[in-house]
């Protein structure tokens, strides 16, 4: 059995779960058939980092002696954008000449880019960031796709496309058995198990939803007309309709409208964004348009979700 030594790259407000995502099916296989797999927890300043829940985890190594691997995940945080120009982060970048395979987790691409390293490829991360992504790196070929490999190195969205790929990683590089029994102690669907010979799976969903969904976060900042976005996916609005209500429990305008406003909720959390920009970004004609809406739907001012940031 193929040995694999991983570091893992740990940034500020990490996810927990997708952390778990990562390492838990790496985890299976190892105690599953004894293989040689082992990873260490590096971090920028080689200090202890919070989860985005709080949780604090300490490095197993120091980024100096962080060797030579077979995979260097970047997980990146909620505080990708002041992160990734730090000087320590920039620092990071000598890791990736040390690892044979990377993987950018969640907005770890940012990071990726930002060293310069995704110049030229193709590569995705958390959809809250893609149309952010894009514009920020346009040397890079942003997909919207769950996870993508562009040669050795793969990227992914949140904690279920974490997933999705690490079972292909290990489809790769263990073979579909390992895949299926690493899949299975954690997915109860069958059907994601279908094409696992082709190194991918199929995410929760149907195709079709999937397909509109990924028109919605692609024109989050200029939203469609659901007419609009049914004729994209070659479906009529009364199937496209069905298909939400059945699969989500709820119309596909509702839908959208939640996509763009979470991501303004990302973006007043975590930039220093005017709200009038904030708008922009998520599809609203002004500011008093987007507040409107966001207090209807949450219950509470978009403005308290900047003054009342969690605090570590």
């Amino acid at each position: 059995m193929t040995p694999l030594k991983a570091n893992i790259l740990l940034f500020e407000k990490f996810s927990n779960m997708l952390l778990a995502c990562l390492l838990e099916p790496l985890r299976v296989v190892r105690d599953q058939t004894g293989a040689d797999i082992s990873w260490s927890i590096v971090t920028p300043n080689d200090d202890a980092v919070r989860s985005s829940s709080g949780l604090r985890l300490s490095p197993d190594i120091t980024r100096a002696d962080a060797g030579s691997c077979d995979l260097l995940m970047v997980v990146g945080g909620d505080d990708f954008r002041q992160n990734s120009s730090d000087p320590a982060s920039r620092r990071c970048a000598a890791l990736i000449k040390r690892a044979k395979t990377v993987i950018g987790a969640d907005t770890g691409a940012w990071f990726l880019a930002s060293w310069g390293l995704l110049e030229g490829r193709r590569a995705t991360l958390h959809w809250q960031t893609l149309a952010e992504f894009a514009e920020a790196f346009p040397g890079v070929e942003t997909l919207p796709d769950r996870f993508v490999r562009d040669g050795s190195i793969w990227t992914c969205g949140g904690a279920s496309t974490a997933m999705d790929l690490m079972i292909a990683f290990i489809s790769e590089r263990y073979g579909d058995a390992l895949a299926h029994d690493a899949a299975s102690m954690f997915l109860h669907d069958g059907s994601r198990f279908e094409g696992l010979g082709s190194g991918s799976m199929q995410p929760k969903g149907s195709q079709n939803l999937r397909r509109c969904i990924s028109i919605m976060a692609e024109n989050v900042e200029t939203p469609l007309q659901i007419e609009d976005i049914s004729k994209r996916a070659n479906l009529s609005v009364r199937s496209l309709s069905r298909i939400f209500v059945k699969e989500l429990g709820m119309p596909p305008q509702r839908y959208y409208q939640l996509m763009r406003l979470s991501r303004a909720r990302d973006l007043v959390a975590h930039t220093d964004l005017v709200l009038n920009e904030v708008a922009m970004r998520c599809g609203y004609s002004s500011a008093q348009s987007l507040s409107k809406a966001f207090s209807r739907q949450f219950g509470v001012s978009i403005g308290s979700t900047r003054k009342h940031k969690q605090m570590w």
